[in-house]
C-alpha cells in the first residue's frame, strides 16, 4: 500500500507504545515481517529545548527503514518546528498523537484532547503539513462518547489539511484500553474518507487482522498490545494475508527471538543500558510459557549482561 509517495511492502504497522517500541523493538518487528514500524510518543516540546531524552527517541537504523515517528504536543508553532527536526532526522513518515488519553498527556491539551478543539486541531495540522514534505498521518480514537462523530470530523480536518492517512483506534477516551474496540467506527471512517484509513484495536492473533480489513474495508491494520513479546504476530499475518497456514509456536522460536531482543539491545545501548532495560522486558518474551514466571522474577535480579545471557539459556534447557 501507499501513505502519500510512501511505499509499504504489506498493509500490516506497529503502533507507537511508550516505554516499548524502542530501536531494538522496532528492529525486531521489521525482522519479523512488519510493513511500516513507529517510534514511541515523542514530546515535541523536548525536542525543541533539546531535551536528551526526547532527541534520544529519533535514533534510527536503516534496517528498520520505513520508519514512522510519532509526536506529541498542542502548540502549532511548536509542533510545526519540531516536525521540521523529525524530518531531519531521516524519519519516512511523521505521526500526530491525537489518541492518548493518559492524564498528563490530556491536561497539556495534547494526545486525545485536541479532538475537542477541531480549530486548534486545525490549526496545528496546517502548520506541521506547512513544516514538512514528508507524508503526515494522525491516529485518533473514537472520541469523547462511542458514537464516532468526533472521529469523523477529525478525520474530515485532517483530510483537508493534507494529511495523508488516518489511523483509528475505536475506543473512547474514557475508555482508554478497556472495553471493547467498536470497528464500525474504522467502517464508517473508510466510507467518510478519501485517504487511506488504518484499523488498530482488538487484534489478538492473524485472524483478527484478516477479519478486521474484511469486515471494515480499512487499508491496513496497525498492531500494539499483542505484538509485545510477539513480535512473530507479524509474520503470521503475512501468512494468513497470502492465503497460507500458520504453523504452531514452539519454545526454539520463543528462544530465538529472546536471544535476539537481547542481542539488539545491547548493539543499540551498550551493555550497560542494556541490562538496566533486560531487566523488565525479558519476562514479555515468555508470557503464557512454562516457568515464564520464574524468568521473570530472576530477570529483575541480574546486574550485568552475562548473568541475562546465562538466564535465557538456564530457561531453553527448563524447557
Amino acid at each position: 500500500m501507499n501513505i502519500g509517495p510512501l511505499h509499504l511492502e504489506n498493509p500490516v504497522m506497529l503502533a507507537p507504545l511508550a516505554g516499548i517500541t524502542n530501536l531494538p523493538f522496532r528492529l525486531l518487528a521489521k525482522e519479523a515481517g512488519c510493513g511500516l514500524v513507529c517510534s514511541e510518543m515523542v514530546s515535541a516540546d523536548g525536542l525543541v529545548h533539546g531535551s536528551p531524552n526526547a532527541v534520544d527517541l529519533l535514533r534510527s537504523l536503516p534496517a528498520e527503514k520505513p520508519l514512522a515517528v510519532q509526536l506529541f504536543g498542542s502548540d502549532p508553532a511548536v509542533m510545526a518546528e519540531a516536525a521540521a527536526i523529525v524530518e531531519g532526522s531521516g524519519a519516512n513518515l511523521l505521526d500526530i498523537n491525537f489518541g492518548c488519553a493518559v492524564q498528563k498527556v490530556i491536561k497539556t491539551g495534547s494526545g486525545a484532547a485536541l479532538m475537542r478543539t477541531p480549530q486548534r486541531a486545525e490549526a496545528l495540522l496546517r502548520a506541521v503539513r506547512h513544516a514538512v514534505r514528508i507524508p503526515l498521518t494522525i491516529k485518533i480514537r473514537s472520541g469523547w462518547d462511542g458514537s464516532g462523530r468526533q472521529a469523523l470530523a477529525l478525520g474530515e480536518i485532517a483530510e483537508a489539511c493534507g494529511v495523508n492517512a488516518v489511523t483509528v483506534h475505536p475506543r473512547t477516551a474514557s475508555q482508554k484500553f478497556s472495553g471493547r474496540a467498536d470497528w464500525e467506527v474504522i467502517a464508517a471512517l473508510k466510507r467518510h474518507l478519501s485517504i487511506p484509513v488504518i484499523g488498530n484495536g482488538d487484534i489478538a492473533c492473524a485472524d483478527d487482522a484478516v477479519r478486521m480489513l474484511s469486515q471494515t474495508g480499512c487499508d491496513a491494520v496497525m498492531v500494539g498490545r499483542q505484538a509485545i513479546g510477539y513480535p512473530r504476530i507479524f509474520t503470521e499475518i503475512g501468512l494468513r494475508l497470502h492465503g497460507k497456514a500458520v504453523p504452531a509456536d514452539t519454545i526454539a522460536n520463543r528462544l530465538k527471538v529472546l536471544r535476539r531482543y537481547t542481542q539488539l539491545t545491547v548493539e543499540c545501548f551498550g551493555r550497560k543500558t542494556a541490562t538496566r532495560l533486560i531487566r523488565r522486558r525479558l519476562g514479555w518474551f515468555v508470557k503464557g510459557m512454562r516457568n515464564g514466571a520464574v524468568l521473570r522474577s530472576a530477570a529483575g535480579q541480574i546486574t550485568c549482561m552475562d548473568q541475562a545471557y546465562e538466564l535465557i539459556e538456564a530457561f531453553g534447557r527448563e524447557n
